[in-house]
């Protein structure tokens, strides 16, 4: 998923924090995948205004989507 700039150093040491507990965890990828699900719909939940949930959850599902997409091959 992209990096916003004005979040890049705390992105960085988050995304990096977040590996870390999910190694230490022994976390295979679908577990890790569904903790991730997890945390962005309580996200969605609780920090949007329910007029934007949909919107926004759309918003991360093409996201998303197309992050996927442009890594085709990588691992």
């Amino acid at each position: 998923m992209p990096i916003v700039s004005k979040y890049e150093k705390e992105f960085d040491q988050l995304l990096s924090e977040l590996e870390a507990v999910m190694d230490k965890h022994l976390a295979p990828a679908d577990l890790r995948l569904m903790v991730l699900g997890n945390l962005a719909t309580h996200i969605i939940n609780h920090q949007i205004a329910p007029e934007r949930r949909h919107v926004i959850a759309d918003k991360f599902a093409k996201v998303l989507t197309s992050s996927v997409d442009a890594q085709k091959g990588a691992h």
